[in-house]
Protein backbone atom coordinates (compact mmCIF):
# COMPACT_ATOMS: atom_id res chain seq x y z
CA UNK A 1 0.00 0.00 0.00
CA UNK A 2 1.63 3.26 -1.16
CA UNK A 3 1.96 6.20 1.24
CA UNK A 4 0.16 9.47 0.53
CA UNK A 5 2.45 12.13 -0.96
CA UNK A 6 1.82 15.83 -0.33
CA UNK A 7 3.69 18.47 -2.36
CA UNK A 8 4.18 22.09 -1.31
CA UNK A 9 6.32 25.19 -1.69
CA UNK A 10 7.32 25.27 1.97
CA UNK A 11 7.49 22.81 4.83
CA UNK A 12 7.53 24.44 8.27
CA UNK A 13 8.99 22.16 10.92
CA UNK A 14 7.75 23.24 14.34
CA UNK A 15 4.55 24.52 15.94
CA UNK A 16 5.74 27.08 18.47
CA UNK A 17 5.80 30.84 17.94
CA UNK A 18 8.35 30.62 15.11
CA UNK A 19 6.57 27.75 13.37
CA UNK A 20 3.14 29.33 13.58
CA UNK A 21 4.49 32.69 12.42
CA UNK A 22 6.38 31.13 9.50
CA UNK A 23 3.32 29.21 8.30
CA UNK A 24 1.16 32.33 8.65
CA UNK A 25 3.54 34.61 6.74
CA UNK A 26 4.15 32.03 4.02
CA UNK A 27 0.45 31.45 3.40
CA UNK A 28 -0.24 35.18 3.37
CA UNK A 29 2.43 35.48 0.67
CA UNK A 30 0.77 32.86 -1.50
CA UNK A 31 3.11 29.94 -0.78
CA UNK A 32 1.56 26.50 -0.63
CA UNK A 33 2.49 25.66 2.95
CA UNK A 34 2.55 22.59 5.17
CA UNK A 35 3.39 22.50 8.88
CA UNK A 36 4.23 19.71 11.30
CA UNK A 37 5.19 19.62 14.95
CA UNK A 38 4.19 18.46 18.39
CA UNK A 39 3.43 20.66 21.37
CA UNK A 40 5.50 23.83 21.07
CA UNK A 41 6.34 26.80 23.24
CA UNK A 42 3.18 28.60 22.17
CA UNK A 43 1.08 26.05 24.07
CA UNK A 44 2.84 26.97 27.32
CA UNK A 45 2.90 30.71 26.67
CA UNK A 46 1.65 33.31 29.12
CA UNK A 47 0.37 35.19 26.08
CA UNK A 48 2.91 38.01 26.57
CA UNK A 49 5.04 38.96 23.57
CA UNK A 50 8.55 39.73 24.75
CA UNK A 51 10.59 41.70 22.22
CA UNK A 52 13.81 42.62 24.07
CA UNK A 53 14.17 43.71 27.67
CA UNK A 54 17.43 42.61 29.34
CA UNK A 55 20.97 43.38 28.18
CA UNK A 56 23.64 42.73 29.29
CA UNK A 57 22.29 39.61 30.96
CA UNK A 58 25.20 39.53 33.42
CA UNK A 59 24.20 42.95 34.76
CA UNK A 60 20.45 42.41 34.56
CA UNK A 61 19.94 45.78 32.90
CA UNK A 62 16.26 46.24 31.98
CA UNK A 63 15.45 48.49 29.02
CA UNK A 64 12.32 50.60 28.71
CA UNK A 65 12.64 50.84 24.91
CA UNK A 66 12.95 47.39 23.31
CA UNK A 67 14.27 48.76 20.02
CA UNK A 68 17.06 50.59 21.80
CA UNK A 69 17.84 47.29 23.52
CA UNK A 70 17.91 45.52 20.14
CA UNK A 71 20.31 48.10 18.76
CA UNK A 72 22.56 47.65 21.79
CA UNK A 73 22.58 43.86 21.65
CA UNK A 74 23.19 43.94 17.88
CA UNK A 75 26.21 46.15 18.49
CA UNK A 76 27.58 44.16 21.44
CA UNK A 77 26.66 40.64 20.24
CA UNK A 78 27.06 40.51 16.44
CA UNK A 79 26.11 36.80 16.38
CA UNK A 80 22.71 37.48 17.97
CA UNK A 81 19.89 36.82 15.45
CA UNK A 82 18.56 40.35 15.90
CA UNK A 83 21.83 41.66 14.45
CA UNK A 84 20.72 40.26 11.06
CA UNK A 85 17.36 42.03 11.07
CA UNK A 86 16.31 45.59 10.36
CA UNK A 87 13.92 47.43 12.66
CA UNK A 88 11.39 47.65 9.82
CA UNK A 89 11.45 43.86 9.38
CA UNK A 90 10.92 43.30 13.09
CA UNK A 91 8.02 45.75 13.29
CA UNK A 92 6.36 44.49 10.10
CA UNK A 93 6.51 40.84 11.16
CA UNK A 94 5.20 41.52 14.66
CA UNK A 95 2.42 43.79 13.40
CA UNK A 96 1.25 41.11 10.96
CA UNK A 97 1.29 38.43 13.67
CA UNK A 98 -0.61 40.59 16.17
CA UNK A 99 -3.11 41.66 13.50
CA UNK A 100 -3.88 38.01 12.75
CA UNK A 101 -4.54 37.29 16.43
CA UNK A 102 -6.81 40.34 16.67
CA UNK A 103 -8.85 39.12 13.73
CA UNK A 104 -9.54 35.94 15.74
CA UNK A 105 -10.79 37.69 18.90
CA UNK A 106 -7.43 37.84 20.71
CA UNK A 107 -6.56 41.56 20.56
CA UNK A 108 -3.21 42.81 21.88
CA UNK A 109 -2.20 46.17 23.20
CA UNK A 110 0.86 48.05 24.41
CA UNK A 111 3.20 50.89 23.50
CA UNK A 112 4.94 50.44 20.12
CA UNK A 113 8.21 51.82 21.48
CA UNK A 114 8.19 50.84 25.14
CA UNK A 115 8.18 47.81 27.36
CA UNK A 116 5.51 47.65 30.03
CA UNK A 117 5.55 46.06 33.49
CA UNK A 118 3.05 43.40 34.42
CA UNK A 119 2.52 41.09 37.40
CA UNK A 120 2.93 37.33 36.94
CA UNK A 121 1.26 34.47 38.79
CA UNK A 122 4.40 34.19 40.95
CA UNK A 123 3.98 37.77 42.12
CA UNK A 124 7.01 39.01 40.20
CA UNK A 125 6.97 42.06 37.96
CA UNK A 126 7.91 41.23 34.38
CA UNK A 127 8.95 43.57 31.57
CA UNK A 128 7.32 42.73 28.25
CA UNK A 129 6.30 44.47 25.04
CA UNK A 130 2.74 43.50 24.13
CA UNK A 131 0.07 41.84 26.26
CA UNK A 132 -3.39 40.46 25.53
CA UNK A 133 -6.03 43.17 25.89
CA UNK A 134 -7.62 41.06 28.64
CA UNK A 135 -4.47 41.65 30.77
CA UNK A 136 -3.96 45.34 29.95
CA UNK A 137 -5.82 46.74 32.95
CA UNK A 138 -3.28 44.90 35.10
CA UNK A 139 -0.54 47.01 33.51
CA UNK A 140 -2.50 50.20 34.28
CA UNK A 141 -3.36 49.14 37.83
CA UNK A 142 0.30 48.42 38.64
CA UNK A 143 1.43 51.65 36.99
CA UNK A 144 -1.09 53.67 39.02
CA UNK A 145 -0.59 51.63 42.22
CA UNK A 146 -4.38 51.62 42.25
CA UNK A 147 -6.53 49.91 44.90
CA UNK A 148 -6.96 46.44 43.46
CA UNK A 149 -8.58 43.17 44.55
CA UNK A 150 -6.97 39.93 43.42
CA UNK A 151 -9.23 36.87 43.24
CA UNK A 152 -8.43 33.17 43.29
CA UNK A 153 -10.62 30.10 43.72
CA UNK A 154 -10.87 27.10 46.01
CA UNK A 155 -9.48 24.08 44.13
CA UNK A 156 -7.30 25.97 41.63
CA UNK A 157 -3.69 24.91 42.09
CA UNK A 158 -0.65 27.02 41.27
CA UNK A 159 -2.36 30.40 41.60
CA UNK A 160 -2.49 32.21 44.94
CA UNK A 161 -3.84 35.74 45.10
CA UNK A 162 -2.45 36.05 48.62
CA UNK A 163 1.04 35.08 47.44
CA UNK A 164 0.91 37.63 44.62
CA UNK A 165 -0.24 40.28 47.09
CA UNK A 166 2.58 39.52 49.54
CA UNK A 167 5.30 39.40 46.88
CA UNK A 168 4.11 42.64 45.28
CA UNK A 169 3.61 44.52 48.54
CA UNK A 170 6.87 46.55 48.23
CA UNK A 171 5.90 47.92 44.81
CA UNK A 172 2.11 47.79 45.02
CA UNK A 173 0.79 48.51 48.51
CA UNK A 174 -2.84 48.85 47.41
CA UNK A 175 -3.39 45.15 46.79
CA UNK A 176 -5.94 42.98 48.58
CA UNK A 177 -6.84 39.34 47.95
CA UNK A 178 -9.76 36.97 48.38
CA UNK A 179 -10.39 33.27 47.71
CA UNK A 180 -13.86 32.35 46.45
CA UNK A 181 -15.77 29.26 45.38
CA UNK A 182 -15.90 28.92 41.60
CA UNK A 183 -19.45 28.96 40.13
CA UNK A 184 -21.05 25.55 39.59
CA UNK A 185 -17.88 23.62 40.54
CA UNK A 186 -16.48 21.67 43.45
CA UNK A 187 -13.19 19.98 44.15
CA UNK A 188 -10.07 20.39 42.05
CA UNK A 189 -10.30 22.94 39.25
CA UNK A 190 -8.60 22.90 35.84
CA UNK A 191 -8.08 26.13 33.87
CA UNK A 192 -9.51 24.84 30.59
CA UNK A 193 -12.72 23.63 32.26
CA UNK A 194 -12.98 26.95 34.10
CA UNK A 195 -12.56 28.90 30.87
CA UNK A 196 -15.36 26.97 29.21
CA UNK A 197 -17.57 27.46 32.28
CA UNK A 198 -16.98 31.23 32.37
CA UNK A 199 -18.18 31.44 28.76
CA UNK A 200 -21.69 30.73 30.10
CA UNK A 201 -23.45 34.05 30.92
CA UNK A 202 -25.04 32.46 33.99
CA UNK A 203 -21.63 31.67 35.44
CA UNK A 204 -20.46 35.18 34.63
CA UNK A 205 -23.35 36.55 36.66
CA UNK A 206 -22.55 34.19 39.54
CA UNK A 207 -18.90 35.21 39.41
CA UNK A 208 -19.74 38.92 39.52
CA UNK A 209 -22.15 38.34 42.41
CA UNK A 210 -19.56 36.40 44.42
CA UNK A 211 -17.06 39.27 44.13
CA UNK A 212 -19.56 41.97 45.10
CA UNK A 213 -18.98 43.42 48.54
CA UNK A 214 -15.51 41.98 49.15
CA UNK A 215 -13.75 45.28 48.50
CA UNK A 216 -15.97 48.17 47.53
CA UNK A 217 -12.96 50.53 47.42
CA UNK A 218 -11.16 48.58 44.68
CA UNK A 219 -10.88 50.23 41.29
CA UNK A 220 -9.58 47.07 39.61
CA UNK A 221 -10.21 43.34 40.03
CA UNK A 222 -7.66 40.79 38.86
CA UNK A 223 -8.72 37.22 38.08
CA UNK A 224 -6.75 34.12 37.10
CA UNK A 225 -6.45 33.97 33.31
CA UNK A 226 -9.51 31.79 32.74
CA UNK A 227 -12.01 34.38 31.48
CA UNK A 228 -13.17 32.49 28.41
CA UNK A 229 -11.35 30.32 25.90
CA UNK A 230 -12.27 31.89 22.56
CA UNK A 231 -13.03 35.59 23.08
CA UNK A 232 -11.82 36.72 26.52
CA UNK A 233 -12.57 40.41 26.01
CA UNK A 234 -16.28 39.67 25.75
CA UNK A 235 -16.15 38.14 29.24
CA UNK A 236 -13.99 40.99 30.57
CA UNK A 237 -16.41 43.64 29.28
CA UNK A 238 -19.45 41.87 30.71
CA UNK A 239 -17.83 41.46 34.13
CA UNK A 240 -16.96 45.15 34.08
CA UNK A 241 -20.57 46.03 33.33
CA UNK A 242 -21.83 43.85 36.18
CA UNK A 243 -19.23 44.83 38.82
CA UNK A 244 -18.55 48.45 37.91
CA UNK A 245 -14.81 47.68 38.22
CA UNK A 246 -11.97 47.48 35.72
CA UNK A 247 -11.20 43.81 35.13
CA UNK A 248 -7.98 42.08 34.11
CA UNK A 249 -6.46 38.62 33.93
CA UNK A 250 -3.20 37.26 35.33
CA UNK A 251 -2.00 34.17 33.43
CA UNK A 252 -1.86 31.01 35.52
CA UNK A 253 1.18 28.76 35.65
CA UNK A 254 1.89 26.97 32.33
CA UNK A 255 0.23 25.34 30.60
CA UNK A 256 -2.31 28.13 30.80
CA UNK A 257 -5.32 29.29 28.85
CA UNK A 258 -3.36 32.04 27.09
CA UNK A 259 -1.46 29.38 25.15
CA UNK A 260 -4.64 27.48 24.32
CA UNK A 261 -6.16 30.72 22.97
CA UNK A 262 -3.17 31.30 20.70
CA UNK A 263 -3.21 27.73 19.47
CA UNK A 264 -6.96 27.99 18.84
CA UNK A 265 -6.53 31.15 16.76
CA UNK A 266 -4.19 29.33 14.38
CA UNK A 267 -6.37 26.21 14.34
CA UNK A 268 -9.28 28.41 13.23
CA UNK A 269 -7.33 30.62 10.86
CA UNK A 270 -5.06 28.23 8.99
CA UNK A 271 -7.80 26.38 7.04
CA UNK A 272 -8.87 29.67 5.42
CA UNK A 273 -5.25 30.25 4.42
CA UNK A 274 -5.00 26.74 2.96
CA UNK A 275 -2.18 25.71 5.31
CA UNK A 276 -1.92 21.92 5.55
CA UNK A 277 -1.25 21.08 9.20
CA UNK A 278 -0.01 17.78 10.57
CA UNK A 279 -1.12 18.34 14.14
CA UNK A 280 0.89 16.62 16.86
CA UNK A 281 3.01 14.82 14.27
CA UNK A 282 6.78 15.04 14.14
CA UNK A 283 9.06 14.97 11.13
CA UNK A 284 10.70 11.56 11.49
CA UNK A 285 12.97 11.61 8.47
CA UNK A 286 14.33 14.22 6.06
CA UNK A 287 16.00 13.48 2.71
CA UNK A 288 17.12 15.90 0.04
CA UNK A 289 16.51 14.51 -3.44
CA UNK A 290 18.83 15.04 -6.39
CA UNK A 291 16.62 17.81 -7.77
CA UNK A 292 16.95 19.76 -4.50
CA UNK A 293 13.44 18.93 -3.26
CA UNK A 294 13.15 17.89 0.38
CA UNK A 295 11.25 14.71 1.16
CA UNK A 296 9.96 14.42 4.71
CA UNK A 297 8.31 11.55 6.53
CA UNK A 298 5.72 13.02 8.88
CA UNK A 299 4.23 10.82 11.59
CA UNK A 300 4.69 7.10 12.11
CA UNK A 301 3.16 3.82 11.02
CA UNK A 302 0.04 3.74 8.87
CA UNK A 303 -0.63 7.41 9.64
CA UNK A 304 2.66 8.60 8.17
CA UNK A 305 2.65 11.02 5.24
CA UNK A 306 5.37 11.87 2.73
CA UNK A 307 5.77 15.60 2.16
CA UNK A 308 7.86 16.96 -0.70
CA UNK A 309 8.77 20.62 -0.37
CA UNK A 310 10.74 23.07 -2.46
CA UNK A 311 11.88 24.86 0.72
CA UNK A 312 11.90 24.21 4.44
CA UNK A 313 12.06 26.34 7.59
CA UNK A 314 13.42 24.66 10.70
CA UNK A 315 11.46 26.23 13.56
CA UNK A 316 11.60 23.24 15.86
CA UNK A 317 12.80 25.04 18.98
CA UNK A 318 15.38 23.83 21.43
CA UNK A 319 15.22 20.88 23.84
CA UNK A 320 11.59 21.33 24.89
CA UNK A 321 10.43 21.56 21.28
CA UNK A 322 12.67 18.61 20.35
CA UNK A 323 14.64 20.64 17.83
CA UNK A 324 17.79 19.90 19.81
CA UNK A 325 18.81 16.87 21.82
CA UNK A 326 21.87 16.11 23.91
CA UNK A 327 23.89 13.05 24.83
CA UNK A 328 26.91 12.78 27.11
CA UNK A 329 29.22 14.36 24.52
CA UNK A 330 27.38 16.89 22.38
CA UNK A 331 24.19 18.67 21.38
CA UNK A 332 22.59 17.55 18.12
CA UNK A 333 19.96 18.98 15.79
CA UNK A 334 17.29 16.29 15.42
CA UNK A 335 15.94 16.52 11.85
CA UNK A 336 18.93 17.07 9.54
CA UNK A 337 21.76 16.53 12.05
CA UNK A 338 23.03 20.01 11.22
CA UNK A 339 26.15 21.39 12.93
CA UNK A 340 25.29 22.94 16.30
CA UNK A 341 27.33 25.85 17.62
CA UNK A 342 28.15 24.81 21.18
CA UNK A 343 30.94 24.74 23.80
CA UNK A 344 33.89 22.46 23.05
CA UNK A 345 32.90 19.92 25.70
CA UNK A 346 30.08 19.23 28.12
CA UNK A 347 31.95 20.56 31.14
CA UNK A 348 31.58 24.05 29.66
CA UNK A 349 27.82 23.85 29.15
CA UNK A 350 27.03 25.15 32.63
CA UNK A 351 28.67 27.46 35.10
CA UNK A 352 29.36 26.27 38.63
CA UNK A 353 26.39 28.08 40.16
CA UNK A 354 22.92 27.44 38.77
CA UNK A 355 21.79 31.04 39.35
CA UNK A 356 24.93 32.62 37.93
CA UNK A 357 23.73 35.99 36.56
CA UNK A 358 25.72 35.46 33.36
CA UNK A 359 23.59 32.45 32.44
CA UNK A 360 24.92 29.22 30.96
CA UNK A 361 26.60 28.60 27.61
CA UNK A 362 24.23 25.75 26.77
CA UNK A 363 21.39 28.27 26.57
CA UNK A 364 23.08 30.04 23.65
CA UNK A 365 23.85 26.85 21.71
CA UNK A 366 22.04 26.37 18.41
CA UNK A 367 22.30 26.78 14.67
CA UNK A 368 24.54 29.43 13.16
CA UNK A 369 23.06 31.01 10.03
CA UNK A 370 24.10 33.29 7.20
CA UNK A 371 22.51 36.66 6.39
CA UNK A 372 19.58 34.85 4.75
CA UNK A 373 18.97 32.69 7.85
CA UNK A 374 20.23 29.52 6.19
CA UNK A 375 22.06 27.14 8.59
CA UNK A 376 25.78 27.03 7.87
CA UNK A 377 28.64 24.60 8.45
CA UNK A 378 31.81 25.22 10.44
CA UNK A 379 33.18 27.31 7.57
CA UNK A 380 30.11 29.54 7.29
CA UNK A 381 28.87 27.84 4.09
CA UNK A 382 25.08 27.20 3.85
CA UNK A 383 24.26 23.52 4.26
CA UNK A 384 21.43 23.79 1.71
CA UNK A 385 20.32 26.76 -0.38
CA UNK A 386 16.64 26.11 0.36
CA UNK A 387 16.76 25.37 4.10
CA UNK A 388 16.19 28.16 6.65
CA UNK A 389 15.99 28.39 10.43
CA UNK A 390 14.01 30.61 12.80
CA UNK A 391 13.25 31.00 16.47
CA UNK A 392 14.79 29.50 19.59
CA UNK A 393 16.93 26.99 17.67
CA UNK A 394 19.18 29.84 16.51
CA UNK A 395 22.54 30.25 18.21
CA UNK A 396 23.83 33.37 19.92
CA UNK A 397 20.81 34.25 22.04
CA UNK A 398 19.49 33.43 25.50
CA UNK A 399 15.85 34.25 24.95
CA UNK A 400 14.68 33.45 28.47
CA UNK A 401 17.12 35.77 30.23
CA UNK A 402 17.06 38.43 27.53
CA UNK A 403 13.23 38.45 27.48
CA UNK A 404 13.09 38.26 23.70
CA UNK A 405 11.56 34.85 22.98
CA UNK A 406 8.32 35.51 21.10
CA UNK A 407 9.59 38.63 19.35
CA UNK A 408 12.74 36.92 18.11
CA UNK A 409 10.75 33.88 16.94
CA UNK A 410 8.23 35.95 14.99
CA UNK A 411 10.76 38.36 13.47
CA UNK A 412 13.20 35.66 12.32
CA UNK A 413 10.31 33.64 10.86
CA UNK A 414 9.22 36.73 8.94
CA UNK A 415 12.70 37.22 7.52
CA UNK A 416 13.08 33.55 6.54
CA UNK A 417 9.78 33.65 4.66
CA UNK A 418 10.75 36.86 2.90
CA UNK A 419 13.96 35.19 1.72
CA UNK A 420 11.93 32.37 0.18
CA UNK A 421 9.39 34.74 -1.39
CA UNK A 422 12.17 36.79 -2.96
CA UNK A 423 13.42 33.72 -4.83
CA UNK A 424 10.03 32.87 -6.33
Amino acid sequence: MSREIHSCDLMVIGSGFAGMAAALFAAQNGLKTAQAGSTGGIDFSTGFIDLMAVHPVSEGTVWDNPFEAIRAVSRDCPDHPYARLSEDEIRTGLDAFISFLGSHDIPYTGDPDANVRIVTSAGTVKPTWRVPASAWNGVLALREKAPTLLVDFHGLKGFSAAQIRENCAPVWPGLKSVRLPFPASRGELYPEHMAWAVSDPRNQEALAASVAGHDTDAEYIGFPGVLGLLAPMRVVKRLEEMTGKKIFEIPTMPPCIAGSRLRGAFDRGFPDLAVTTFTQKMVRQAVRLKNGIFEFTVGTGHGATTVRAKNAILASGRFFGKGLTADRQRIRETVFDLPVTQPENRTLWHREHFLDPRGHAVNSAGLSVDESFRPVDENGIPMYNNLYAAGAILAGQDWMRMKCGAGLAIATAYRAVQEIVSKN
